[in-house]
């Protein structure tokens, strides 16, 4: 995945995850992955990320993959 890609699929996901009111702490509690991963994804050098993760991560915002990754 590229770095460019990468800082954009966090970005998008910082921002659907504010439009909730959610913190970090509480959608990596509800998408059942560790917090500080979250943070990694969201932050200035993020990691790629699985699809299963993608999956995990819009089921929490109740969205779909493709509207996760619509950017």
């Amino acid at each position: 995945m590229d770095n460019k890609i990468r800082l954009k699929l966090g970005l998008r996901i910082k921002e659907l995850r504010n439009r909730r009111g959610y913190t970090q702490e509480r959608l990596a509690e509800l998408a059942k992955i560790d917090y500080k991963y979250l943070q990694k994804i969201e932050g200035k050098n993020p990691p790629a990320v699985k699809i299963d993760t993608l999956s995990k991560i819009a089921t929490a915002l109740r969205i779909s993959i493709n509207e996760l990754v619509d950017f």
